[in-house]
């Protein structure tokens, strides 16, 4: 049984395609636009996901859709009604875009799926709760036969937050909480206030939290919202805009904090920085109060986790801390992307009534669902693009990267198929030397044009993880945060020690300086050999040059540029930036041996997020 799963209209539209239970492919439709976030319906998408399997739509028994549009319609209607006569210009504004094309997604849906059959018939096409999408996105994914579910996201129709209880295939909302009441909305009215894009900037904000005190914190209890001991919120809806109007905050939240709306690219002070500790510590007080709850409450020892909350590796890393569950799995694609994968599940589970085959580990497979590509298409791509290139065995390419990298050299790392989700994982990254003092600020503001305080992840050895931070066991999605260890850390002087904000940047806090944030914790990946063999054996080849198992590794793409999908978009990417080596399969090229006339200015080239 085929089931095609779709997430769209909102933002990060994607596709995904499951059979007899199974995922056969998932991607982004971004990565195919080359449009950051696209949230037009995926149409690239689905025919990636239908041309990996070799079928057309005319084989799938199903289409599944992350949302149900009516509900969300109802919301709105219902929202303006009680806050009338406030936000009529916002009411002015969202009306017709939902009377001509949202309130009748069902069409719309069958209209486009109609370009890819034209005899698709609606009785195929289903469509399931986001909240419950996400839900399934994490629990039919994960290792467990039995586990409780949070979902903490912006507001899916009505609900901002869910627990719900998955066994066998089974899985049922159980609990939830409605909007405007809403963990994510509370996160992205900071991630405004602070300057930067909703639903895109949300992660600058946890990166720039460790360089600022939660001196703010008690002000937001005290006034913005009321958390109670299971963690259930209420948020007082005088300080914030979006029920109704055009933007997330209002005067009266300025006020309380004595500063207005930071304009985006101002300079960032030490106000910005506590506040965003202040936000980040009241939402992990929040996802801890949470956990403990439904842990008691539902004696559960495993926990799934998805919605946009989720990607708050921060939160994640101390939760796992607290051990209130035996076992925590996050879905890798946990926002809406990830919705469409849960679209499919839902289908072939609850509606078809099929049975669960609960897979060995779990069942994303690294998250490596894209689309991958042969050598010889790698090499006709490349010379069409103009690219200089020397093919390469795999053993030899391997070490020439590797010492590569321990020459403090950065290596654009183009292999197999491309990761579903936020995260790249080792086949579309960008590579560099975790040991040295220089690669932070290097591959910001030289290869991701990017703000210098935003941090890096580690990839690490799996067998070499405890030698260098302080987690035991898997962490493959980069999605949980973890301290360095204390042996590796370097110690500050006094006048090191004072240092506030951005000044603490530069300081080398401990041996691998270019993955360790200031508070010495890091976005830990780890590496074995049986989910990615070749970034395993370069990390292995770099170990052997340094004796240390760990690189950098951030997404193979620019700010405000999607990470790369094709060769080409990777060569583009190589020759616009100041990156000295790109891989491309067992394809090797060096900046100093390409055509001068192909190098491009990326500074500027997208639009900033």
């Amino acid at each position: 049984m085929l089931v095609l799963g779709i997430s769209g209209f909102y933002h990060d539209s994607a596709a995904a395609l499951i059979e007899d239970g199974q995922i056969v492919a998932a991607a982004q439709e971004e990565r195919f636009t080359r449009k950051k976030h696209d949230p037009a319906f995926p149409m690239e998408a689905v025919k990636y996901c239908l041309s990996e399997r070799g079928i057309t739509l005319a084989d799938v028994d199903a289409v599944a859709f992350y949302d149900k549009p009516f509900l969300t319609f109802n919301r709105l209607l219902e929202t303006y009604l009680t806050f009338a006569p406030k936000g009529f210009a916002s009411f002015l504004k969202a009306m017709p875009v939902w009377l001509k094309d949202k309130l009748f997604q069902k069409t719309m849906l069958r209209d486009y799926l109609q370009e890819l059959d034209p005899d698709f018939p609606s009785s195929k096409l289903l469509f399931a709760e986001h909240h419950l999408s996400h839900a399934a996105s994490a629990y039919y994914a994960s290792p467990f036969e039995k586990a409780v579910v949070l979902t903490l996201d912006g507001v899916g129709e009505w609900a901002t937050a869910t627990i719900s209880i998955g066994k066998g295939r089974e899985l049922s909302i159980e609990e939830e909480i409605h909007f405007p009441h809403s963990l994510g909305l509370l996160y992205s009215a900071f991630t405004y206030y602070l300057g930067f894009k909703v639903n895109s900037g949300e992660y600058k904000v946890m990166g720039l939290a460790p360089y600022g005190e939660p001196k703010y914190a008690d002000i937001i209890k005290n006034n913005l919202i009321t958390i109670k001991e299971d963690g259930s919120f209420w948020l007082d809806q005088s300080f914030f805009n979006y029920c109704t109007g055009l933007t997330m905050v209002n005067k009266k939240f300025a006020a309380l904090f004595g500063q207005p709306v930071r304009k985006s690219e101002d300079t960032l002070d030490q106000f910005h920085m506590d506040m965003a500790a202040s936000v980040q510590e009241v939402t992990e007080e929040i996802v801890l109060k949470i956990g403990k709850y439904a842990a008691k409450k539902y004696k559960a020892t495993n926990l799934c986790l998805a919605g946009g909350v989720a990607l708050n590796c921060v939160a994640n890393g101390k939760l796992l801390r607290e051990n209130i569950f035996k076992n925590i799995w996050v879905q890798p694609a946990s926002g809406d992307a990830g919705g469409a994968l849960g679209a499919a599940y839902l289908a072939y589970h609850m509606h078809f009534e099929q049975k669960r085959k609960r897979p060995q580990g779990d069942a994303m497979q690294g998250s490596y669902l894209g689309p991958a590509f042969s050598d010889e298409e790698i090499a006709k791509r490349l010379t069409k693009a103009g690219a200089v290139f020397k093919e390469m065995k795999e053993d030899a390419l391997i070490k020439k990267a590797g010492a590569d990298l321990s020459k403090d050299n950065v290596v654009g790392w183009f292999q197999d198929r491309m990761e579903f989700g936020p995260r790249s994982l080792g086949n579309r990254s960008i590579l560099g030397n975790s040991k040295s003092p220089e690669t932070q600020k290097t591959m910001n503001l030289k290869i991701k044009f990017r703000e210098s305080f935003r941090p890096f992840a580690p990839s690490v050895l799996r067998e070499d993880v405890n030698e260098w931070f302080d987690i035991e066991g898997d962490s493959p999605y980069m999605l949980l945060v973890a301290d360095v260890q204390k042996s590796k850390h370097k110690a500050l002087n006094d006048n090191q020690t004072k240092l506030q904000g951005l000044d603490k940047l530069d300081l080398p806090r401990s041996e691998i300086p270019a993955v360790t944030h200031v508070d010495h914790s890091a976005r830990v990946q780890t590496v074995d050999g049986k989910h990615n063999p070749r970034f395993y054996a370069l990390l292995k080849s770099f170990k052997a040059k340094t004796k240390c198992g760990v690189l950098v590794n951030t997404s193979f793409n620019v700010r405000g540029e999607p990470i790369v999908c094709t060769p080409e978009d990777a060569f583009r990417c190589f020759m616009g930036t100041h990156m000295d080596v790109l891989v491309v399969g067992n394809f090797y090229m060096a900046k100093d041996q390409q055509n001068p006339a192909l190098l491009e200015d990326y500074s500027e080239m997208f639009e900033l997020d």
